[in-house]
């Protein structure tokens, strides 16, 4: 967290504690909601901002596919089309699909978002998991004033590794939770942490196999090679060589004329 941000927090805390009003009781409820939003906002920012330089690669490749495309919806055929195009820049791309079962406090749903695998230096793997349609995952009926802010400063487009997203699902889902409950709202079960944390982070998702195939590059011009469509192999005609003789033999005789003569 930035300097400017943690004495800003400090004073905060300092107003809270030295401030006074003639009803105590309410004053303090209000500084200790405002500060908890406050506190809430500024580590939000701090996760947002900790991007590891893997995953700036790759928001910046995704970025330069999604840069003019205004699809309204984010379905399944452009999140493949994206995959493509991560392929052909040479990333590990796949689109996966999380499913889940009714569990305790969290009923059965599925999910789907894009996966690529990034080796750093050291040879070390890490999953980083890009989703773009992020922010509406988090969005809330009748928000607060305070969580519209820190659902606004939350990317459309999102590229992190598992363990930051954990982090950003608390932060928002405890969040949630405040400004539902401050509206008299219900909280319902599929905005709970433990599910929200369940679309992106379920064991073993299933991977779109078929499209996770290498795509070729063409060195000379940087164009995609692709899959060359080869024909079917054709099986030449088993003939019977008796018969096309006898029938070849037949046609001669009966293309023949024969004259008679008189001795």
């Amino acid at each position: 967290m930035g300097s400017l941000e943690e004495d800003e927090l400090v004073r905060m805390v300092r107003d809270f504690i030295e401030s006074e009003s003639p009803s105590p009781t309410n004053s303090s409820s209000s500084n200790c909601h405002a500060l908890s939003h406050r506190t809430q906002y500024l580590i939000l920012q701090d996760v947002l901002r900790s991007e590891t330089s893997s995953e700036a690669k790759v928001l910046k490749h995704v970025l330069k596919h999604m840069k003019g495309r205004r699809d309204t919806k984010r379905s399944t055929n452009l999140r493949k089309w994206l995959v493509k195009n991560l392929k052909i820049d040479g990333l590990h791309a796949s689109l996966c699909q999380t499913s889940w079962s009714t569990s305790l406090g969290c009923p059965a749903g599925e999910y789907e978002f894009i996966e690529v695998m990034n080796e750093d230096g050291n040879g070390r793997t890490e999953r980083l998991i890009v989703d773009i349609d992020f922010r509406s995952q988090f969005e809330l009926a009748r928000p607060t004033q305070y969580y519209r802010e820190m659902i606004d400063s939350v990317p459309v487009i999102f590229v992190g590794n598992e363990d930051r997203l954990s982090k950003i699902i608390s932060l928002l889902c405890s969040a949630a939770k405040q400004s539902l409950r401050q509206r008299g709202l219900h909280v319902p079960p599929w905005r709970t942490t433990s599910y929200m944390q369940s679309k992106w982070l379920s064991e073993n998702p299933r991977k779109d196999y078929d499209y996770n195939k290498v795509v070729a590059r063409d060195h000379s011009d940087g164009s995609e090679i692709g899959k060359c469509w080869v024909p079917p192999m054709v099986k030449p005609k088993k003939m019977d060589l008796p018969s096309v003789a006898f029938s070849a033999l037949s046609c001669q005789f009966s293309n023949m004329s024969f004259s008679c003569c008189n001795v």
